[in-house]
């Protein structure tokens, strides 16, 4: 990201091993072999205390895939992912019940506080377009409804702050929860704008189960191929094996969000810049001059393309390393989840101090 320095992180290892990260048993060895004492000495700092971590990164630059996959190595019993468009689409559904509507009244006359009046706030819930945005001090009192339902663990908020003005709240937001003797942190992810573009453009999503994965950097098993079109057939065991298709809108990638893209930029640079709280800092791409330094190639997202056999009626898939330009210009390239997570696991080990 320009204006801040993103260190390269270093997961290459003396005697490194080879992983197959799409598998999840090899990925269990992986994260094992990387970072297993920082695992354990997160998990022992569980045992007694917990922590917040506000996620801070542009759409799409993959917040939910990198807290859940912590989440899974660590403890997945002790670690929620929280994301706050989420909760505010539950709570257009709940507004349109009457049952539900009562308790989320019930709730904000006990514990909503803000500028708002609380009739003008239930007015802005029942009339409010999905794309318009709740004030702050609504969504304070929400999100103190949703962690209340967690009991004590650990939450990432993802969404949170969302606005300029939401910045300062986030520095006492664990006073206002009851989280008073947890330690809280920003992670802040930085990844190339062509990185969410591709990833958007090439999405595809099966219609029955809703599986999302990508015909050009995560593929299913099985790709079929149409009259000059390959696409995706699900591989879900729990789904009947459907084409994948393509949401509508995702063709233009990142256009329809550059302005989002631009307010997401200057949240992380205002949030980088904050003294007291300390920061995790993720980098998705590594420049083409220092991967043999500090990766493995089996850590490089792999872009997938494909040829038709008409000889022996099937798809072939060919993978290489997927080279990419960073916000500097710089050609690099992506890495996979499990690396970035790698680097997530080693830095918040270090701050709890354990």
């Amino acid at each position: 990201m320009k204006d801040i320095e993103f260190p390269v992180f270093k997961t290459k290892m003396e005697n490194d091993r080879r992983f197959n990260l799409s598998d999840p048993k090899e990925r269990e060895s992986y994260f094992s072999f990387k970072a297993g004492d920082e695992i354990e000495k997160i998990r022992n700092y569980l045992e007694h205390s917990a922590f917040i971590i506000y996620l801070l990164g542009k759409k799409s630059a993959g917040k939910g895939t990198y807290s859940k996959m912590l989440a899974e190595v660590i403890d997945p019993e002790k670690i929620e992912h929280f994301s706050v468009g989420d909760m505010i689409r539950e709570i257009d559904k709940e507004i349109k019940d009457e049952n539900k509507q009562k308790e989320l009244i019930s709730f904000l006359e006990e514990n909503y506080r803000g500028w708002t009046s609380l009739e003008e706030v239930i007015s802005i819930l029942k009339g409010r377009s999905t794309t318009s945005l709740l004030p702050t001090d609504v969504i304070l009192a929400l999100i103190k409804r949703e962690i209340a339902k967690r009991g004590r663990k650990v939450i990432f908020i993802d969404g949170f702050p969302r606005d300029l003005d939401q910045i300062s709240y986030s520095l006492f937001f664990r006073d206002l929860i009851g989280y008073r003797d947890d330690a809280d942190f920003f992670a802040l992810i930085d990844v190339p704008e062509q990185v969410i573009d591709e990833r958007i453009k090439w999405r595809r999503t099966c219609p029955e189960c809703n599986t999302s994965r990508n015909l050009k950097l995560l593929p299913t098993t099985k790709v079929g191929y149409d009259q000059g079109e390959f696409y995706l057939i699900c591989d879900n065991p729990s789904c009947s094996g459907k084409k994948m298709i393509r949401k509508e809108g995702d063709e233009a990638g990142i256009s329809p969000i550059k302005e989002r893209i631009k307010m997401d930029e200057h949240l992380i640079k205002q949030a980088f810049n904050l003294h007291g709280i300390p920061k995790i800092l993720l980098r998705n791409a590594v420049p083409v001059e220092k991967v043999e330094e500090y990766v493995s190639w089996y850590e490089l997202t792999p872009e997938y393309n494909y040829e038709w056999d008409e000889e022996k009626g099937e798809v072939k898939i060919k993978e290489t390393p997927w080279t990419i330009k960073d916000e500097n210009g710089v050609e690099s390239y992506s890495l996979l989840a499990p690396p970035v997570v790698v680097s997530f696991i080693k830095q918040l080990a270090d701050l709890l101090k354990t």
